[in-house]
């Protein structure tokens, strides 16, 4: 039986861009994937985590998500949507409104659990998709984001993070394929960081204490399909049926050439061809460009002379601008100004400047930024460990991200009371 199926990731609902809401353009992005889920019809939709930006999500997110999923309920009715917490995402935020979920035949895996036997639970992370005669086509076999607390110490085989992670997928895929018949797929959906994917500078780092990113070894020759999210760039890992599907809009500059895409995939089990597996990747359309103009102060004044000129009257409707300008010597007071006044009036919105310094007797330069956009943790331990005149090596940034990552686990576990 064949099942068809479409795979995202990495919407960062309520994202703030530089001080700029994201809500316009993710109002875009939910509306054309709206337009492909009434045209294709697919049995399941999958978002493979971090669907919002935070853990505590702004009220205007979370119903931009609730309102979503009526909508695509309403356009296919069969459909399934299956989610997953990622690393932004509180998992215990998203499966507390299962109630509301099943009203929109959708289901969310946000934490791995245990039974009443101190094991863990694999069956609620066993999710079947069913085709229109509610036929079981396939099995969604359903990881979140692992943390360590959830999934180490169950028994000897999971003394520590890596051990564990192996012995979750080992015992998840032995059971999934005890459960299978042969014209059943099996499709593996996880937010994690797989060796050899290409990161963009916007994703908060996930590999935590001495961990390194995981290994496709993983995944059994049986899983039909790996359904990835967390890189924010659209990719293959090793392996066509190993995927990210990447994020839907560009959530840092360093995206700016990304092809972002949501991937339609299907499968048909009883083949044994390569025509088993079919995926076609679907362009979503940019709503909001981004700009990164880079050069010598006259260079960078003659660029910005260039973009395209007409008038947005909505602010967040805007294209947003950074500016990286080559200098020998200190800024002028009023540069900034004299950048917005070069800009074509009322249609951007200049983000960032950073300025390089050019020095003729060494080969280094120095970089200094403007920059509205909050430092992250990491960015703070970093500027403060320099301060202290340490230096900041893997291991010591890898030590501090564990801290965060359970300083993160703390504050779930207190919404969740």
């Amino acid at each position: 039986m064949t099942v068809r199926f479409l795979h995202t990731s990495d919407w960062h609902l309520g994202q703030f861009f530089y001080n700029h809401s994201r809500q316009y353009e993710h109002e875009q992005f939910l509306a054309w994937l709206l337009i492909q889920i009434k045209e294709k019809q697919p049995h399941a939709l999958l978002i493979a985590g971090d669907i919002f930006d935070v853990i505590n999500p702004a009220s205007a997110a979370q119903k931009q998500l609730y309102q979503f999923l009526a909508d695509a309920h309403d356009l296919a009715p069969h459909m399934q949507t299956l989610m997953i917490a990622g690393n932004h995402d509180s998992g215990y935020r998203i499966e507390q409104v299962e109630p509301l979920l099943e009203k929109y035949n959708a289901k969310a895996i946000g934490v791995v659990q245990k039974n009443s036997e101190n094991q863990l639970d694999l069956d609620r992370l066993l999710l079947p998709i069913y085709d229109e005669q509610k036929n079981i086509v396939a099995w969604c076999l359903s990881l979140p984001f692992l943390r360590a607390a959830e999934i180490t110490g169950i028994n000897e085989q999971t003394s520590n993070s890596q051990s564990a992670i192996a012995y979750l997928h080992q015992q998840l895929i032995a059971e999934a394929k005890q459960r299978k018949t042969e014209n059943q797929a099996l499709i593996l959906m996880s937010h994690a960081h797989m060796q050899g994917g290409e990161t963009s500078d916007s994703e908060r780092p996930i590999i935590i204490g001495n961990e390194e990113a995981l290994s496709t070894s993983l995944f059994d020759e049986i899983i039909d399909y790996v359904a990835l999210g967390h890189l924010h760039k659209p990719q293959k890992v090793q392996y066509p049926h190993i995927r990210y599907s990447g994020s839907p809009i560009p959530l840092s500059f360093s995206e700016i050439n990304y092809k972002h895409q949501v991937v339609d995939v299907t499968i048909d089990p009883t083949k044994e061809d390569e025509s088993r597996f079919q995926f076609e990747a679907i362009s979503i359309p940019r709503s909001v460009q981004l700009h990164k103009i880079k050069g010598e102060l006259n260079e960078v004044f003659a660029k910005l002379k260039t973009l395209a000129s007409g008038e947005i009257s909505n602010i967040d409707h805007r294209e947003y601008v950074d500016i990286e300008y080559h200098t020998l010597t200190p800024p002028q007071p009023n540069l900034r100004q004299q950048f917005e006044d070069a800009l074509p009036k009322d249609r951007y919105r200049l983000v960032r400047i950073s300025r390089q310094y050019l020095n003729h007797d060494t080969d280094n330069t120095e970089t200094s930024t403007m920059n509205l956009e909050p430092p992250t943790p990491q960015k703070l331990f970093q500027q403060i460990w320099e301060k202290q005149g340490y230096s900041v090596d893997d291991e010591v940034l890898k030590d501090f991200m564990s801290l965060v990552n359970d300083a993160q686990k703390t504050l779930e576990d207190e919404h969740s009371v």
